[in-house]
């Protein structure tokens, strides 16, 4: 595609290497901006990855027009190249995707957006809408994009919709800009808005123009297809794929990743036809009726069938499924930024699979292409794995807030956005919630992350003769660095004014409690996480609250902006063996003292009655025990079966009705 400024046609001129379509096709329509009066709604705060509300919410009157003419206001009020630029736009086909696409075209054009970018179907998953901004055409001709999802959340019209805005980089908007947002969906009074504007048919790749309008409709998986190609040797990891006893199993769990999935995995690197499952998109992500009941969320928990099949059970348990179980398993959520990593019989955490990734980073083209990575960086409740990475590297390493845009300016850095600081890319980083990436886009890319094992794997099995397996790479990396032993308890569904009142009074209590004694611990600092931006400078505040003991255990709470009723609050515990330690104990009972001092310190039980989690989450070394959810959320309208559990006799008594063991605090 050519730039913006020229004719319709010659816009959607043939190229072939693009694969775009030769002709536009002309649609009947009018132009004409119709102003929509409107007032401000309440609770058009996007949270870390965007608005998140049900999707009623979203379909009821102006709320999705709102929101979408107040990031247009900001954009303009900032100076953005709107007006005859090209904007992206499509989504991971959650429910009502395809006609909250049509509503931004309209409203998009009516503010004087000039080429609009979808992807087939309306698709594109969250990374590939970065790339497609980074690369496609010339490459950064996008002024940014709309992504309709709301991630590994359920979807349907009684489960959620969601909405974030991407910049010129290809990554989310930064706090500056969505604050600006935010001033303007209390301000709006007026949409504008292209009603004449005919409907758009996603279904195939062809180019429309209305008018001097143009709407590009092109492959949904080629953009990112092409980049992962200069990432990673394909002929290497082929290699893999052709061995005889190499088998792997990718569950897409019927979201955004299956149409990425099938092409690169099955057609581009050869492997075994089927080895995609749940590879048909769904509004529904699979819906009530699904093994994982809707919940693209790869955990597991959620990923049923893929976590079966790799000889797993819910609690990670060894099961013995009857047949051989695949070398190498993997998941994505509903738009394809997150990812889970299975070996035969072996889950590997996320926060450890960052650090195997950063500590095999020379075996991955990106990488050694470019001279070696420069530098890493985790988001704050993420274990410390990668931290031991990184000192023993001597790698740039930072510790952010978490949410991925305070990953990108670390990406941005050397760049034309801050030419004249250091330069820390090429770079990696990642988060406890399943998201890993580098600086090849600006979103966490859960089909990156699953090459960078494969072609880790791929390497490795060349150096050795013989095939290495995703649980060796793990067991040497534990002998080298040690291990972190590691849990996440989320408390879904809690008054959010008392969840603000417990974080207020551990926030109020900062520094006082360094030197003291806890349950035998000696607490070495407490306080508010606060982080400077090494790059330009900028110091986001109340990022969650830490206590931090001599022994380099941690407890971490964080009130989580993922939600879309109430409030989550995260507790996550932390504490680390070294090499010469025991690598292979229960991390329940490892964690579980650091739980009994964090319900001490925080007095949760009392503010939120809650006096056992949701869910919990482990990163364990031999059996690899997830604890299931303890009780239903509250967000949700049909728990998942695993999820309905009666309290009394069972909590007390440490087993939850599936039979899994949950912590009594």
């Amino acid at each position: 595609p050519a730039s913006a400024g020229i004719g319709c046609l010659e816009v959607c001129k043939s190229d072939r290497r693009r694969g775009a379509m030769a002709d536009a096709v002309a649609l009947s329509g009018s132009l004409d901006v119709t102003s929509l009066k409107t007032a401000p709604i309440a609770g058009q705060t996007p949270g870390t990855s965007g608005l998140r509300k049900k999707t009623k919410v979203f379909m009821e009157g102006f709320y999705l027009h709102n929101f979408v003419q107040s990031v247009f206001k900001a954009l303009l009020a900032e100076g953005v190249a709107v007006e005859g630029g090209t904007l992206v736009v499509s989504g991971d086909g959650r429910y009502w995707n395809p006609e909250a696409i049509q509503i931004i075209i309209k409203i998009a054009f009516a503010n004087g957006v000039k080429r609009v970018w979808c992807g087939t179907g309306g698709l594109l998953s969250t990374p590939a809408v970065s790339a497609v901004i980074r690369t496609r055409g010339k490459g950064m001709e996008p002024f940014g994009g709309f992504i309709c999802s709301a991630s590994h959340n359920p979807g349907g019209i009684t489960e959620d919709f969601g909405i974030k805005y991407n910049c010129e980089n290809g990554g989310p908007a930064p706090e500056k800009m969505t604050n600006k947002m935010v001033e303007f969906t209390a301000s709006i009074d007026e949409i504008k808005m292209c009603q004449g504007v005919p409907d758009i048919d996603l279904s195939k790749p062809a180019c429309y123009t209305i008018g001097d309008r143009v709407v590009e409709v092109f492959d949904c998986v080629e953009d990112h297809l092409r980049l992962l190609q200069q990432c990673f040797d394909f002929d290497q990891i082929r290699q893999l794929m052709a061995r005889d006893d190499f088998s792997f199993v990718y569950d897409s769990m019927c979201g955004v990743q299956g149409p990425y999935a099938t092409k690169i995995l099955e057609e581009v690197l050869g492997g075994k036809p089927g080895s995609c499952i749940n590879a048909t998109p769904k509004p529904d992500f699979g819906g009530p009726e699904s093994a994982w009941h809707g919940h693209a969320d790869p955990n597991l928990t959620y990923a049923v069938e893929l976590v079966k099949a790799m000889g797993l059970n819910s609690k990670g348990e060894k099961i013995d499924t009857g047949k051989p179980v695949p070398a190498f398993g993997a998941a994505a959520d509903g738009d394809a930024d997150r990812n889970m990593i299975l070996g035969s019989q072996f889950f590997v955490s996320p926060s450890d699979s960052l650090a195997m990734i950063v500590a095999n980073a020379d075996l991955i083209p990106q990488f050694k292409k470019a001279g070696g990575l420069k530098g890493c960086a985790r988001s704050m409740p993420t274990s410390g794995a990668l931290d031991l990475v990184a000192q023993k590297k001597n790698l740039p390493f930072f510790e952010v807030p978490t949410g991925w845009k305070f990953f990108g300016n670390l990406m941005d850095s050397g760049t034309h956005y801050f030419p004249n600081g250091k330069t820390y890319t090429p770079f990696i980083c990642g988060e406890e919630s399943f998201g890993t990436g580098s600086d090849h886009v600006r979103e966490k890319d859960g089909m990156w992350a699953v090459l960078a094992w494969l072609q880790i794997l791929a390497a490795k099995t060349i150096q050795k003769g013989s095939l290495v397996t995703v649980e060796e790479v793990a067991r040497t990396h534990w002998r080298e660095y040690g291990r972190n032993y590691y849990a996440r308890y989320d408390y879904e569904g809690v008054d959010k004014a008392k969840a603000e009142e417990m974080m207020k009074v551990m926030a109020d209590n900062s520094g006082k409690l360094a030197g003291k004694q806890v349950r035998g611990m000696e607490v070495k600092s407490n306080g508010v996480f606060e982080y400077t931006d090494p790059v330009d400078g900028s110091i986001s505040k109340n990022q969650g609250i830490r206590f931090i003991f001599v022994d380099g255990s941690r407890i971490i709470f964080r009130l989580s902006g993922t939600g879309v009723a109430g409030a989550t609050v995260r507790l996550y515990l932390e504490k680390y063996t070294p090499p010469t330690g025991d690598l292979d104990l229960d991390a329940f009972a490892v964690v579980k003292p650091l739980a009994e001092i964090a319900m001490e310190l925080s007095g949760l039980p009392t503010f939120t009655g809650r006096d056992v989690p949701t869910v919990i989450t482990e990163a364990l070394a031999e059996q690899h025990r997830h604890i299931v959810p303890c009780r239903a959320s509250a967000r949700q309208t049909r728990p998942p079966r695993v999820l309905q559990i009666a309290r009394g006799a069972q909590l007390r008594s440490g087993m939850s009705a599936s039979g899994a063991r949950t912590m009594t605090a």
